[in-house]
């Protein structure tokens, strides 16, 4: 996707585009024009999920282990939503339960539905 031009995501080819340049651009400093990029991107990329996505009843940490794969993300990345690497494992391995804030974090930042987040308790 050139970073000039963004569009509506209409088909799976402009989704998987999208979702290749959220990779790219995923670390971005707050103020750059690609965090603008990027928050425009994930907007773009929930609505077509809410449209094309049947979301089911889920798992808390299916979801996110969902969202990992979808974004090519591993658990090092999820450090800025959840805390120290230690709580990301812990959350991972189901020891640990989501908080309001780090849902409202991997809602806003990974665009999982609120629904997948609050499902039943991890």
């Amino acid at each position: 996707m050139n970073p000039s031009v963004i569009h509506p995501i209409r088909t799976d080819e402009d989704y998987r585009t999208a979702l290749a340049r959220v990779r790219e651009i995923f670390h971005a400093p707050d103020d750059s024009p690609e965090a603008d990029e990027l928050e425009v991107l994930t907007i773009l990329v929930h609505d077509y999920e809410q449209r094309t996505v049947t979301w089911g009843p889920s798992d808390p940490v299916d979801a996110i282990k969902f969202a990992m794969e979808r974004l090519n993300l591993r658990p090092r990345d999820l450090v800025p939503y959840l805390g120290a690497s230690s709580r990301v494992a812990e959350i991972l391995g189901r020891r640990r339960s989501l908080t309001v804030e780090m849902i409202r974090k991997l809602h806003e930042g990974l665009g999982i539905p609120f629904e997948s987040l609050i499902g039943a308790s991890s």
